[in-house]
Order: C-alpha cells, then sequence, then structure tokens
C-alpha cells in the first residue's frame, strides 16, 4: 500500500504585527497570511521574500514587493515598482518565533537560491555609479537575503575577462556584474577560454544594469513585464531562477569572439561608435547623430549569406556552397577548430556542421545590418522583437533600400520594436550568418564599423577612429557567426 505525501499543517496564532494585533497563519509553502485592523494581508515566500531575522519573541521577514494597499500576495513578479519592507512579528512565546523561522528558513533553502557570488564591479561604465550602485541599492538587498559575496572591480578593458578565466568557479553559485553588458560578454569569453569551460560556463550569470547599454538587463526584466531597474534586476538574482541562454561564436580566420548581445555594421553601428565624439552633449548625443547620419545617409557594398531557420526559407537567393574564412569551402565545426588560435582544451565553437546545409544570400548595398540574440540591445531601444535567450537561433534585421525620411520614421520606432513592420526592413531568424562588408557607396577606400556587444571588432580605414590596425578583426574578409542553443545560464525573473 502506498504511503500519501503529507504536508505539515498550519501554524496559526494570535501574534502582533509592525505593533497592530492580528491573527497569522504560516502555510506548509511558507506563504505568511494575516487579518488585522486594515484588512487581509498575506506574502508569498518566493516571489516576495529576501529573507527572515529572529531574536526573541520578534521574527522579522524582510519584504521586497509590490506596492499595493491591501491583499498583497504575490507581487513580486508583476509590473508595479517594488519597495523594501519589513515586517516585525511579535511572538506569544520564544518557541513560537523559533519554530515559525526554522519553517521558512526550510522553504528558503528548499527554492535552491544563491548562497554565495562573486560580483564583479566596473566603476567606469556609463555615468561612473556603480560602485554607489552596489552600496545604496544592491548590498542592502543582500545582506537582508543572508547572501554572501565576493566582490572586485575591473581596472581595465579585459580585466573582467582575465578574472573570469582565472577564478575558482566552484567557491560560487554565480558570477554577477554590475556593469553595461561589456562586462558581462568579457566574462563569457573569459569562461570559454577556461580548460574547464564545460563546466565553468554553466556557473550562473547576473546582470545588474550600471552601464551606457543595458541590453541584457532590460531584456530580462522585460520578459515578464517586470519595470526596467537596478532593484528589480538584483532580486531576480537573489530568488535563483535561472535559464539556458544561447552563445554565438564570432568567427574570421583564426580569430573568435563569442557574443551575447549583438553585431551590426552600417547605420546602427556608426551612430553608436561615431557619436562618442559627441559625448559632451549628454544623452541627446544619440538623437543628435542620429538624424545627421539620416541625412547623410551611408550606404555600404557587401554581402550576407545566411542558413535560415523553419519558416524564412523565402528570404534571399540560394547559393551552391560557402567559402569559409580560411579559404576553404566547407563551413563546419572542423573547419573552425583547426583555424583558431586558441587553447587545445578551450571551447572550439559550436558542434554544427552546415556542408549540406540551405545556404541563401542577399547582395547589397546595405544601410544597416544587424545580428541579435536578445529582444533589447539598450534599455530603450527593441531591435529583435522576436528574439529569444535560447532558442538556437540568430535574428537578422537588414535594410537596403529606404527613403530618408521613411528611416526616421523608423528610427522613432525602435523603442518599441514595431519599426519591423515596415516593407523596408527585412526580418528573418538564421542558424548561422556570414557577414561580407565592402566599402562605403561611392567611395573606394573607405569602409565601415563593425561592433559586436558594444565594442568595435573591425573598423575600415578612412572611417572615424583610425585605420584596421587594433582591431580584433580585419575590415573585409568574411566573419561568420553561429549560435550554440542554451550554451550558458543566466539568473532570470522567471
Amino acid at each position: 500500500m502506498e504511503k500519501e505525501e503529507t504536508q505539515s499543517p498550519s501554524l496559526t496564532e494570535m501574534v502582533h504585527v509592525n505593533g497592530s494585533p492580528a491573527e497569522a497563519s504560516l502555510a506548509a509553502d511558507g506563504e505568511l497570511r494575516w487579518r488585522g485592523e486594515d484588512g487581509v494581508r498575506c506574502l508569498a515566500l518566493e516571489p516576495e521574500v529576501l529573507g527572515i531575522e529572529v531574536e526573541g519573541r520578534r521574527l522579522t521577514v524582510k519584504a521586497f514587493q509590490v506596492d499595493t494597499k491591501g491583499v498583497s500576495c504575490g507581487g513580486g513578479g508583476g509590473g508595479g515598482k517594488s519597495v523594501r519592507k519589513d515586517y516585525v512579528f511579535e511572538m506569544s512565546t520564544e518557541d513560537s518565533a523559533i519554530r515559525w523561522s526554522e519553517r521558512l528558513k526550510d522553504c528558503i533553502n528548499f527554492l535552491d537560491r544563491p548562497k554565495r557570488l562573486f560580483i564583479i564591479v566596473n566603476p567606469f561604465g556609463g555615468k561612473r555609479c556603480a560602485r554607489k550602485i552596489f552600496k545604496t541599492e544592491i548590498k542592502p538587498l543582500l545582506e537582508a537575503a543572508g547572501v554572501l559575496f565576493t566582490i572586485q572591480e575591473t581596472e581595465y578593458q579585459l580585466h573582467a575577462q582575465e578574472i573570469a578565466y582565472s577564478m575558482d568557479v566552484i567557491k560560487y553559485d554565480g558570477i554577477v556584474c554590475i556593469s553595461g553588458d561589456g562586462i558581462l560578454v568579457e566574462v563569457v569569453n573569459g569562461l570559454l577560454r577556461r580548460g574547464d569551460w564545460v563546466t565553468a560556463i554553466k556557473v550562473p550569470l547576473g546582470i545588474i544594469p550600471a552601464g551606457t547599454g543595458n541590453g541584457m538587463a532590460k531584456s530580462l526584466l522585460d520578459s515578464i513585464g517586470n519595470i526596467y531597474s537596478v532593484s528589480n534586476a538584483a532580486f531576480s538574482i537573489i530568488r535563483g531562477h535561472r535559464r539556458p541562454l544561447d552563445v554565438a561564436s564570432v568567427v574570421q580566420g583564426e580569430t573568435k569572439f563569442f557574443s551575447v548581445l549583438m553585431l551590426t555594421w552600417g547605420l546602427v553601428a556608426d551612430i553608436d561608435i561615431e557619436s562618442e565624439r559627441y559625448r559632451w552633449m549628454g544623452s541627446i548625443r544619440l538623437d543628435f547623430y542620429s538624424l545627421l547620419r539620416v541625412m547623410n545617409l551611408r550606404k555600404y557594398s557587401g554581402r550576407v549569406q545566411f542558413v535560415p531557420a523553419p519558416g524564412y526559407e523565402e528570404y534571399g537567393e540560394a547559393i551552391k556552397q560557402v567559402d569559409s574564412p580560411n579559404g576553404k569551402t566547407a563551413f563546419s565545426e572542423e573547419g573552425q577548430g583547426n583555424n583558431i588560435k586558441a587553447q587545445s582544451h578551450a571551447y572550439q565553437g559550436p558542434l554544427i556542421e552546415f556542408e549540406c546545409s540551405a545556404w541563401r544570400s542577399l547582395d547589397g548595398p546595405f544601410i544597416s545590418v544587424w545580428i541579435n540574440n536578445v529582444p533589447w540591445v539598450s534599455e530603450d531601444a527593441k531591435l529583435a522583437p522576436e528574439a529569444k535567450f535560447s532558442d538556437g537561433y540568430l535574428d537578422a534585421v537588414i535594410i537596403r533600400e529606404c527613403p530618408k525620411l521613411a528611416l526616421l520614421s523608423l528610427m522613432l520606432k525602435m523603442s518599441d520594436g514595431s519599426y519591423v513592420k515596415s516593407p523596408y526592413v527585412t526580418y528573418l531568424k538564421v542558424k548561422a550568418f556570414r557577414l561580407e562588408p565592402g566599402q562605403r557607396v561611392g567611395s573606394t577606400n573607405k569602409g565601415g564599423i563593425i561592433d559586436s556587444d558594444g565594442e568595435v571588432i573591425a573598423r575600415g580605414d578612412g572611417c572615424h577612429g583610425g585605420n584596421q590596425q587594433g582591431n580584433l578583426m580585419a575590415y573585409g574578409p568574411p566573419i561568420q557567426m553561429t549560435v550554440d542553443q542554451g550554451l550558458a545560464t543566466i539568473f532570470s525573473p522567471i
């Protein structure tokens, strides 16, 4: 005869909550409910409780919940503003306080939340406020939740990559970046260059926005309709929910770079990088330079080739074979592995072969090309509204011909992603993508800029910022992208 599973009965007691008398109950799943002079209130453990503290007969429940009146149950995942609040339960005896606290602790431990985090702070990103953000907004939440942490600041470019490459990852339940997207990208690249990358890349990653581009944090919070904020991002890490994240390998010859956000060439890259000269203008510099670039519109010669996802096979023209960046005619994992300068035990790229795939091609000139892994590239630009975190595809957005006024209209609609409905926009999902960038139309010696995850990886001669020397890749030879589905793991609101 099978034994039936039984849950512990609810605990019920007359208490004082924040000084007011109330009849309180604690369910087996950790939900607290009490009835007092102001009506019925409740706290759902998983989405609203950070931690607990007991001292004598006082049981303090540290909450982070949507600021509402009256009944409040399970509000932590909603769209309202969440605030910190303590609820002090004065129990009848110390034994009662201990009994209630032990049940709450058991329920919290069952949630498998992170207990120790390694935190990387970039003090130079954005408005240089990461230190302040950590001290005033993040640290209090971590302490309330009882999360231990080790903190380290970056001191120079690629420092976070070095940290991730050499740190002892098994000591921590996650690596958290307080920064823009660039530090997260550095961490991913550092982990994948390790000999134990198979284990290292599965350590959950967290991102708390404190930079110029905060597309990953915005994408994660927006996926459940959460308000985009530092505190919501921090609480989603504390709650410990994890989701897989696609990682794209960006390859040219013997050079490799790992991307989790986007790659762009043409108009968007030009605006992003060239507007730096107008940083003194503040936040309006992007709007100003966008208008300037559209009025003096550039087009670039070139070609893109791709393996379409199911349902997108009608885009472009069919081609019989694709030359790989190393000069061979097959694009495969084997070809990559033999021609990339990397440690033999480091990650060598996705185990995918494309020799027999149905490649298709689009020829320029192009106004803009960008390849996206997540919906938002910044907190106010939703360039890939159909992008998913781990669908195994990249979302390609291509603009070839577009009148200037229509282009201005498109750019105004990038904030909600509705621009993709324009007939001038080609939007498709791809398994693999190859970019062959050419010169600016009307010029024989001026190239463009290729930007991946906020950093210039290739720069043509004659464009802003100098020549090709010093860049990760060369401008002109093909650059290929393939995606490894769910390779990384990231903390997520759900």
